[in-house]
């Protein structure tokens, strides 16, 4: 990356310029649309939809601000005045150019008066005026950072699966091995948000050692210190077995190193489901929550842990508040096939269901990606099914095609994902290194929940 340099109140001339020349892209014109208020043709396909022309007057603040604060004066800088004029329309493809122009310096308020203007590639003006912006008074390097990329968020899921979580107490919960940053201090910001209480289970020099280096205090957690990240998953789990902890979420150790710990039939872990992993998928351009499972546990399920499958996440959607699931069982086309086996348990399960084998939720299959997901995928197919196009629940064929979807969405769909253990007796989070902040909180929410559910018929048999 290049090396770029502020300039300070005394270093800006009069007369001095500052360029730049973005292309708008149709994210861009969607986003601009929306900052500026103009929703109702947002909102409507055609002509009037996200290609068509909108009002400059917001792609002219983005870009004055941009020259003012990133180029001239650049870091440092402040805007306390602007004055400007809009006129024209911004379209999809349109090369916009903005201006900066210093033209009258205050040295007792340490102001600079900039002329703006924006004008398109036929160089139609969008937008002319004037900005007073504080100058900077110390010079700075930097590097320049690329705008990041705009994804429109239609459906804010976690947002809405967070707000599920408030009023409820938080849940006791082992964080197995938390013995590096992400896995120590993603657990502390979720009690922090009062997703869980953390029982911290582990070498506890190790753990003190982290804690220190982040400066935060682990006086107000239980530690339980234990040789190894081994004997740290053994231990975690017995916490479990005894009602000591609601659930588990896995720190600094590999995802085999914990479930070998959960899955044996001595660790009395096991229920009588398959136990199999979902993510929880928020996907801009999709207007639910998306689950896809199973990409993490299962291999090669046979048709019956694939019944246990839908059975988990069914459940689990329920719990995040979807009334009757719509679940969608892929493979690689839509119509059964004798050569291709998950047509052939798709076909299956679908009857298990109509024989009240699978319960809760309404389950088609085989269906593609596509027409799983996209109605006029499914209509250009000519596909007529309930789940088709609105799919809640994905269910893979298999755990490569699970894990390769799921990671498809993240990365190049801007998918935030969530991600919990089900079937055992009490949830388990599986954390990387790579998750953010917001998944982090998102996988405690959907712990949380799962936990708070679990609690029901405890206390409904108790009754």
């Amino acid at each position: 990356m290049s090396d770029f340099a502020n300039r300070t109140f005394d270093e800006i001339a009069l007369g001095t310029q500052a360029s730049a020349t973005r292309v708008m892209s149709a994210v861009e014109i969607e986003g601009l649309a929306m900052v500026a208020g103009d929703v109702e043709r947002f909102h409507l396909e055609g002509d009037d939809g996200p290609d068509s022309p909108r009002a400059p007057g917001a792609a002219a603040v983005a870009m004055v601000s941009n020259l003012l604060l990133r180029r001239l004066p650049g870091p440092g800088a402040a805007i306390v005045e602007t004055r400007l004029h809009y006129r024209g329309a911004i379209a999809v493809g349109d090369a916009l150019t903005a201006t900066v122009e210093a033209v009258a310096k205050h040295a007792g308020t340490h102001t600079i008066e900039f002329d703006c203007k924006c004008l398109n590639q036929r160089g139609e003006g969008l937008v002319e005026g004037r900005a007073v912006v504080t100058a900077p008074s110390t010079r700075v390097t930097y590097s320049n950072v690329a705008t990041p990329e705009l994804i429109l968020r239609r459906n804010d899921g976690f947002a809405k699966l967070i707000a599920r979580c408030e009023g409820l107490p938080p849940v006791p919960c082992a964080v197995v091995h938390p013995c590096d940053r992400d896995s120590l201090m993603g657990a502390l910001e979720a009690a922090k948000r009062q997703m869980i209480v953390p029982v911290l289970v582990g070498p506890v020099a190790k753990i003190a050692a982290v804690a220190q280096a982040e400066g935060v205090d682990l006086s107000p957690w239980r530690i339980v210190d234990t040789e190894h990240s081994h004997a740290a998953a053994m231990k975690a789990v017995e916490l479990a077995r005894n009602g000591e902890v609601e659930a588990l979420m896995k720190g600094s150790l590999h995802t085999d190193e914990l479930m070998a710990a959960v899955v044996p039939a001595e660790a009395r872990m096991r229920t009588d489901r398959r136990i199999s992993h979902v993510f929880v998928m928020d996907v801009p351009t999709y207007p639910r929550l998306l689950l896809i499972t199973d990409a993490a546990i299962n291999i090669a399920p046979d048709l019956e842990a694939k019944a246990d499958i839908a059975r988990n996440a069914i459940d689990l959607a329920r719990v995040l508040g979807v009334e009757t699931p719509h679940v969608a069982i892929l493979s690689a086309v839509e119509t059964v096939s004798p050569k291709i086996q998950s047509t052939l348990d798709a076909a299956a399960l679908c009857k298990m269901a109509d024989r009240g084998q699978i319960a809760g939720g309404v389950l088609d299959g085989p269906l593609a990606f596509d027409n799983a997901v996209s109605e006029r995928a499914a209509k250009a197919k000519h596909i007529v099914s309930p789940v088709a196009g609105c799919a809640d629940i994905l269910l893979m064929p298999d755990l490569d095609a699970g894990n390769m979807v799921a990671k498809q969405l993240q990365y190049l769909a801007g998918a935030d994902s969530a991600g919990i253990v089900l079937g055992a007796r009490v949830p388990i989070v599986l954390t990387s290194r790579a998750d953010t902040v917001r998944t982090r909180i998102a996988s405690a929410a959907v712990l949380k929940l799962v936990a708070h559910a679990h609690r029901k018929p405890a206390a409904a048999s108790q009754a």
